[in-house]
């Protein structure tokens, strides 16, 4: 839309790895994220973005970036099937023996 218009445009920076961002236009565009120093020398971030899709509907992605990897959350998300119960408890079993301590090469 070239006739949108910025509403928001909010940065802060402390040079130190700790920033924050929000970014807002009339035609339903809008981000924000705010960053912090991760433990691992990585950079987190958190944050959101949407926009409007064709049919009018509202898109929505709001994520976490941390030394876990890049982590989006969404209704527009596909997700996959259930694991079988076969698998979910190979896993119940596998969490069980992390906690007890044990471990496979």
């Amino acid at each position: 839309d070239r006739d949108a218009q910025t509403l928001t445009d909010e940065r802060s920076d402390q040079g130190d790895g700790n920033f924050r961002y929000e970014f807002e236009t009339s035609n339903g565009i809008y981000t924000q994220k705010t960053g912090t120093p991760g433990s691992e020398g990585q950079s987190n971030y958190q944050g959101s973005f949407r926009f409007t899709l064709e049919d009018g509907t509202i898109a929505e992605v709001t994520y976490i970036a941390d030394e876990n990897g890049f982590q989006p959350s969404s209704d527009l998300l596909p997700v996959g099937p259930p694991a079988p119960p076969h698998v979910q408890r190979l896993l119940e079993i596998a969490a069980e023996q992390r906690a007890q301590g044990i471990t496979f090469d």
